[in-house]
């Protein structure tokens, strides 16, 4: 038998702050990311063909030189007005965002009017849409806007309104974006490099079982139906059109049979005259890319393809390379984590351009040239991001930054620069002027002060704990302010460790929130880890989840657990477990499965899945496979059928119009615990979506704060 790794702090972080001001639940809700998160520079981007970047000040574009720092200012706001009320319009109360164009031109975008100025003071109104346009997509040359309204798919050319595509009938939406939003898709439209061309995705979800969402202001309440196809039901249909905004003509391509496919990831060859799809199978196990005749719509052939036992899931569109209609990079698992490849169009894979146990976890693009890329990895660790470059002819990388915690990019378009945002658990946030052939001669530019400083907070600990799995699982740990290690406190677990979500990474406070901190005042630890299932840890931790949901997950929180109870100023009766969606599913089957039963006293699930069976095909069958294809797996993870396990006190909430996890979930789940006369409390909030946002959410974590108070915060007990 293998001896048991022991359990080690990995990161002691000294947090602990004078005694002055309580931080409050608003200000931890309304304040924790405006001015109780570390200051910023607003508005960061280089100008292009220079070593020059502005952030904005005061309404004033301060300009910096990266090479030696030296700034000037650029007040434009009333020139740009001046040139605004010359030509009839409104003038701006603020600056707008802008795009620099060169060291001498920017562009910006008002509410329905788009906009070149020169540093001389000439404007021009270069196009415009209307007041009630929704996804805008607009041509960064040419300034073509695509746009929806009107159940239609419309294109504006100088004011100029030309309808694409019009809705036939209920179910089909041109424009929008489609497959749920998974797949790294946000948006419906893709203009081609020149702009002559737009690609527009059609979906026909006509066949879609419709959904009831209730509208309460309204005598009687009325019904807004969405479409909405539960795994293993029928999936709706997707095509891709061309329009040509010359000559006013489209017609789609022939991506062909099954309809019941993912059409993911579009992408144009630089010289506009083809168009690649990753095209993934409805059992996600099975991905080609494809390369399309732009003009006849025709398959010009498969480029190369990926499959997997258990899913393949691609998230990126080919990058081509600059100067190069035929070479692109490609980000894909197919090694076991996520790393860049150069492919061409003959389908010939040129090289692997990262490797190993790092993966990427951000693709930020090319210099100028064409022959270097950047990119952030992750470490092995999981916890730390780390900015790179790699020469496309050699495949030779750089590492740019070697300070543990976490780094983002800005890059210059020549490659030459980049900014480096960067923060760790200790540091709020720094930026740097980072030169990408020397980078150890980087600049500080900004250092933020910890806008904590004043408050009362705990202690942040990051902990490494092991996985049944074989893997040292990530974990933070936040105790209460005046920390007395002779005293065993109560636990709150706040938990997700499901699909494409860390909660746990060398960043600012660990990632944690200030609502934690504020539940650590009321004097209880707070505890948070990111088990198998969760991202940035390769492809076997991830997948670990297959076809069983929560069994993996349960496991490594129980580890987390184990762990606690191994502190000794860890009250191990009173543990209590909140999530959210996927950990609102987490959180219910450690107070309901029976191999986590009793551990915990009292929990808390918002906008919960609870039957797997009612939740959309795209997510689901990717994990689970359908109903019909993995019956077993399904009933395992139906809590349903675990109602009886439940013991302790229970809070569920749930958004009366959440369209991403329905509310029928938790109206069915409190039905049946009424039958068996299980007790639980619950709480809706009215007309609220998937999450509890703006003023609400105050009322929302006060709920949670008041239900953990009565129910685990009670009788805290010195060690004997």
């Amino acid at each position: 038998m293998k001896k048991a790794l022991p359990y080690f702090l990995f990161v002691l972080l000294p947090f602990v702050l004078p005694a002055q001001t309580k931080i409050s639940m608003s200000d931890a809700l309304l304040k924790g990311r405006t001015v109780l998160a570390p200051a910023s520079l607003r508005q960061m981007q280089w100008i292009p063909g220079t070593s020059q970047f502005t952030h904005l000040v005061s309404n004033k574009f301060v300009r910096v030189n990266a090479a030696n720092l030296a700034i000037d200012t650029l007040d434009l706001l009333a020139g740009i007005n001046a040139s605004l009320t010359k030509a009839g319009a409104k003038p701006l109360a603020a600056l707008p965002g802008i795009t620099w164009l060169s060291d001498k031109s920017l562009s910006f975008q008002t509410e329905t009017d788009i906009f070149t100025y020169q540093l001389n003071g000439e404007l021009t109104r270069i196009n415009w849409f209307p007041a009630g346009a929704e996804r805008l997509d607009i041509h960064d040359k040419t300034y073509k806007a695509a746009y929806t309204h009107d159940k239609g798919l419309w294109v504006n050319i100088g004011g100029k309104e030309l309808g694409v595509a019009q809705s036939e009938k209920e179910g089909v939406l041109y424009g929008t974006s489609v497959h749920r939003d998974e797949f790294g898709i946000t948006k419906g439209t893709f203009w081609s490099p020149s702009g002559r061309y737009l690609a527009f995705y059609r979906m026909d979800e006509s066949m879609v079982t419709q959904y009831p969402i209730y509208v309460l202001d309204s005598m009687p309440a009325q019904v807004r139906n969405v479409r909405y196809p539960f795994s293993g039901s029928p999936s709706h249909h997707v095509t891709l059109g061309i329009y040509d905004t010359q000559t006013g003509q489209k017609h789609y391509l022939n991506t062909g049979e099954p309809a019941e496919q993912y059409l993911t990831n579009i992408a144009w060859t630089p010289d506009d005259k083809q168009v690649l799809i990753a095209v993934l199978n409805r059992g996600q196990n099975h991905m080609w890319l494809n390369q399309y005749d732009a003009a006849s719509g025709q398959l010009v052939k498969t480029l190369f393809e990926e499959s997997s036992d258990k899913w393949v899931e691609p998230e990126h569109p080919a990058e081509f390379v600059p100067g190069r209609n035929d070479q692109f990079v490609w980000q894909s698992e197919r090694d076991g984590y996520n790393h860049l490849y150069l492919h061409d169009l003959s389908g010939k894979m040129l090289r692997q351009l990262t490797r190993g146990n790092t993966p990427v976890t951000n693709f930020y693009g090319f210099s100028a040239n064409g022959e270097q890329c950047f990119y952030q990895t992750a470490d092995a660790s999981g916890l730390n991001r780390y900015l790179w470059s790699v020469n496309l002819k050699t495949g030779a990388s750089t590492q740019l930054t070697t300070d543990a915690g976490t780094h983002n990019a800005i890059v210059s378009r020549e490659g030459e620069w980049l900014l480096d945002v960067f923060s760790n658990a200790t540091t709020p946030r720094t930026i740097y002027a980072l030169p990408t052939k020397k980078p150890a001669e980087r600049k500080i530019v900004f250092s933020a002060k910890n806008p904590l400083e004043g408050y009362e907070l705990g202690e942040t600990r990051l902990v490494s704990v092991p996985s049944p799995g074989g893997q040292t699982l990530n974990g933070r740990i936040i105790l209460p302010t005046n920390f007395d290690p002779n005293r065993k406190y109560p636990v709150l677990v706040y938990l997700y460790n499901g699909p494409h979500v860390q909660l746990v990474t060398n960043s600012w406070m660990g990632a944690g929130e200030l609502w934690m901190q504020r539940m650590a005042e009321q004097g209880c630890i707070v505890f948070s880890m990111d088990g198998r299932g969760s991202a940035n840890r390769g492809f076997d931790f991830e997948s670990a989840i297959f076809r069983h949901l929560g069994d993996a997950e349960i496991a490594d929180q129980l580890a987390g657990v184990n762990y606690l109870k191994s502190q000794s100023f860890v009250d191990s009766t009173r543990l209590g477990v909140f999530g959210w969606s996927y950990g609102g599913f987490m959180s219910t089957s450690l107070m309901t499965r029976p191999e986590a039963k009793g551990v915990f006293k009292c929990a808390v699930a918002g906008g919960p899945v609870l039957d797997w069976r009612m939740y959309e095909i795209m997510y689901t069958e990717r994990y689970m496979d359908t109903p019909q294809e993995n019956p077993e797996g399904y009933s395992k993870n139906n809590l349903f059928n675990h109602i009886d396990n439940l013991d302790g006190r229970r809070l569920m909430i749930h958004g009366s119009s959440d369209d991403v996890v329905l509310w029928q979930h938790s109206l069915r789940y409190i039905r049946e615990c009424v039958k068996k006369g299980k007790q639980i409390d619950y709480f809706v909030y009215p007309e609220h979506e998937h999450n509890v946002r703006g003023k609400d959410r105050v009322h929302l974590f006060e709920k949670i704060d008041l239900f953990f108070q009565d129910n685990l915060l009670r009788n805290d007990v010195k060690r004997p």
